[in-house]
């Protein structure tokens, strides 16, 4: 069995921080382009995709238990690993929480889900992992530690603001997901227009209502909200300044020295949802034509 290190554990965190952080630059012009074989874009044929619902589970859960792996080896502590602080634990229950209801609660509620290309299962079992594994480890670290202590967090607005933005999001998140699901609902007990057409593909109809008022993609929306909160509440903001300082910027000894998994996960979410927010707009648009509200935006409302 190889034992390594804390020297050893360190470099291999920053580089899953590197790599998370390089993933959502090449995902951002990436998406743009290619659609991700799943949902409204899984392909035609069969070959190579999976039950929807499985397919969801196996590529989400990996994010939580790579989180909770990482919480509890603690890798970048000295010696045996302090307890949990409360705003520790507050802050890991959201991360929690949120893949809880992702990974397992949603896909139960739904009442069917298209196929999924292989692809999706297996690139979540890299990306997740990665994600899941570099939040616990940052957050079981002897820097969250100091840095969550009670008496800092919970005598900051900063920490109480954050949470307060994961609360939102992650309500926002889920009722926008209930009125997806209550479409298909609504569709399969009427027995109309439910008939696979296209195999692999399933119903989909025009949302209304909350946000879906002024956006195609307020689950999108709300998500980042919520991965905005628990950065907030988790780690410190980036310093953007020390970033890009003539010292630093070309030593990859010091890349994004201030660039915490928390917000790299923000990012890399900003990256891959904001295109699929604007593919999915165009293909609303294209499938339902005039029928489709016009002054409908994709993720933002009034501007994007």
């Amino acid at each position: 069995m190889i034992v390594l290190g804390q020297e050893q554990w360190l470099n291999i965190y920053d580089f899953g921080r590197r790599f998370f952080t390089v993933v959502g630059a090449l995902a951002l012009p990436g998406s743009f382009i290619v659609n991700s074989p799943f949902g409204r874009f899984t392909p035609r044929s069969t070959f190579l995709t999976v039950n929807g619902r499985l397919g969801w589970v196996l590529m989400e859960v990996w994010a939580p238990l790579g989180f909770v792996l990482g919480l509890l080896n603690s890798p970048l502590a000295i010696g045996s690993s302090p307890a949990l602080t409360k705003p520790q634990m507050i802050v890991a229950g959201c991360f929690l929480t949120h893949y809880i209801n992702r990974a397992f609660i949603s896909p139960a509620r739904t009442p069917s889900r298209s196929r999924m290309h292989l692809i999706m299962p297996l690139t979540g079992l890299i990306l997740n992992t990665v994600n899941g594994g570099l939040l616990g480890t940052y957050l079981s670290s002897p820097f969250a530690h100091e840095y969550l202590q009670p008496e800092r967090a919970f005598g900051s607005p900063t920490f109480y603001v954050g949470v307060f933005f994961w609360a939102i999001g992650f309500i926002g998140n889920v009722w926008a997901d209930e009125i997806l699901a209550n479409i298909r609902r609504k569709a399969n007990s009427k027995r109309a227009d439910v008939a696979k057409k296209d195999v692999g593909k399933e119903y989909y109809g025009i949302p209304h209502g909350f946000l879906y008022r002024w956006i195609s993609f307020p689950n999108y929306l709300c998500e980042c909200i919520e991965m905005f909160g628990f950065a907030l509440a988790a780690s410190p903001v980036p310093n953007f300044a020390a970033m890009a300082s003539p010292e630093t910027a070309y030593d990859m000894s010091h890349f994004a020295p201030t660039f915490t998994p928390p917000w790299i996960f923000l990012w890399a979410e900003l990256c891959i949802l904001i295109p699929r927010a604007y593919k999915g707009h165009q293909w609303y648009k294209q499938k339902f034509g005039d029928a489709y509200p016009k002054d409908r935006k994709a993720m933002i409302p009034y501007i994007f």
